[in-house]
């Protein structure tokens, strides 16, 4: 059997490495190195990294022997960068988020239909005033993109009785969707929309999709969810929109910068969630889950899971 080095660059390398351990992955080799010379001298050896696109993309130039790289992470962006080689299969952990991302969808929705912070506010003053609201049962939920977290997402909200609409690059249908469509149709489908939820990776084809022109389609009163990447959306457009009663709110864990500047109007809007980058957290113990089943695939020739393709950028 063909003997396989794996060197460990992510900041969870001892959770990382007792994980492994466990696994029964023939032929593989666990580097963990903490000090840099050590990195150094282990980078030659390895065929195999596992870790943060960050750190991924800082050793890539030194990992000579590099055949496959498994990212921790679902977005991948930092590897993409035309600078980049890209003479290697990378791997990223998509499929794994779909039930976070749908616990912080409606986990937020709820809040803001329900009032519940406004009802806390009441609490705290004693005071008993209750607020009309509208159910979600009717609505119309837009995601934009179809895959596995769009999914999840989508079989949700059906079973809140809403209406789901979705954007993908072909049109093609998916499970839990009442309809999809091709990106040409958003502005039209934009204007039925009562929530809009972005699952979008940052692609040539995504970045500044949410402009200021496209952003005049909203109806005034949508929530809109940013939970995939934060370069879909113009930030100053979203900023006046809200200002101006052009949208009704903005839940935004995925900012263009992060951390979002401490300067920015959204932190002090009324009518924006601003949460860190947190919707969908990446568990050391789904990832090796995933890195195992995609090891034993790897030694077998067989097509890994979450492979990225390098030129449609997902």
């Amino acid at each position: 059997m063909a003997k396989h080095t794996l060197l460990l660059l992510s900041q969870d390398n001892a959770q990382y490495k007792a994980l492994l351990q466990n696994a029964y992955l023939p032929g593989l080799t666990i580097l963990a190195p903490e000090q840099e010379a050590d990195i150094q001298a282990a980078l030659p050896r390895a065929d195999i990294l596992l870790g943060e696109p960050a750190r991924l993309r800082a050793r890539l130039k030194t990992a000579t022997a590099l055949k496959w790289a498994q990212s921790t992470y679902a977005g991948v962006d930092l590897l993409l960068d035309p600078e980049c080689r890209k003479d290697y299969q990378l791997t990223n952990i998509r499929g794994i988020f779909g039930s976070l991302i749908s616990e912080y969808v409606f986990g937020h929705l709820l809040a803001l239909t329900r009032h519940i912070r406004h009802y806390k506010e009441q609490q705290r003053l004693h005071n008993w005033q209750p607020l009309p609201y509208q159910s979600l049962n009717g609505k119309t939920m837009l995601i934009m993109g179809t895959g596995s977290i769009g999914q999840h997402v989508a079989q949700t909200a059906k079973h809140f009785g809403m209406t789901v609409l979705g954007i993908n690059r072909t049109g093609r249908e998916a499970p839990g969707f009442d309809n999809t469509y091709q990106l040409p149709a958003l502005n039209n489908i934009l204007s039925r929309a009562d929530v809009v939820v972005s699952v979008l990776p940052s692609t040539p084809h995504t970045r500044g999709l949410f402009n200021n022109e496209r952003i005049k389609h909203f109806k005034p009163s949508a929530i809109f969810f940013n939970v995939g990447r934060g370069d879909v959306i113009d930030e100053g457009a979203l900023i006046e929109a809200l200002r101006h009663g052009h949208m009704g709110a903005a839940v935004l864990d995925v900012f263009a910068t992060e951390p979002l500047p401490a300067a920015s109007p959204l932190w002090d809007m009324p009518n924006v969630v601003i949460t860190p980058h947190n919707s969908g957290y990446s568990f050391p113990e789904q990832i090796v889950t995933r890195f195992s089943r995609n090891y034993l695939r790897y030694i077998e020739g067989k097509t890994m899971e979450g492979v990225v393709d390098f030129h449609l950028g997902y």
